[in-house]
């Protein structure tokens, strides 16, 4: 009896960890805290399919803001620890993946700590020739009457939706800043 409590006790750190090469937080998603964007505005750009081996993975930011504020917060867009890029306001921006299990992040960019806090997490398994569409909603809560707060959900999105997103949102092109 004792000999297989030691077993259980010994074996449950090892599958804590999960399997080898697998993010270890959905922080690890993220790309470098240091890395900050720059954006603009870029002409719409027909739908890419994916490249032959690959996925094809659409992010789409929808900033839900309260009536009479201004200003379109920025959110960066990782995978498996790399930023993607960034997008601002109503916006997307698209890029391939290789098949196999991928984790996305996304998180504000911001001077103000309610938006640069802000963070969300989702993970998919890619199929080479696939296209996936992922919603990043960061919504404005209070506003005229005093400070806001924001929420970030980030949340697959069926095909249909997501065409939709992507044909009514702004294409964004994005640089680091220097």
């Amino acid at each position: 009896m004792k000999a297989i409590l030691v077993a259980i006790v010994l074996a449950v750190p090892a599958f804590a960890q999960g399997p080898a090469g697998s993010n270890p937080s959905p922080e690890a998603a993220c790309g470098p805290a240091t890395i900050q964007f720059d954006t603009q505005s870029a002409p719409k750009k027909a739908m890419d399919q994916p490249d032959v081996g690959k996925s094809q993975v659409y992010v789409i930011e929808v900033f839900d803001k309260v009536v009479g504020e201004i200003g379109h917060p920025t959110l960066r867009i990782g995978l498996d620890g790399a930023w993607m890029g960034a997008e601002k306001g109503s916006s997307y921006l698209a890029f391939s993946v290789d098949p196999g299990e991928h984790h996305l992040c996304a998180k504000g960019q911001s001077r103000l700590k309610r938006i640069s806090q802000q963070e969300a997490f989702t993970g998919f398994t890619a199929e080479a020739g696939k296209i996936y569409y992922f919603r990043a909603r960061l919504t404005e809560h209070g506003g005229s009457t005093g400070a806001s707060n924001f929420t970030l959900d980030f949340d697959p999105v069926n095909p249909d939706e997501g065409k939709h997103l992507v044909a009514s949102s702004d294409f964004v092109v994005s640089h680091p800043k220097n």
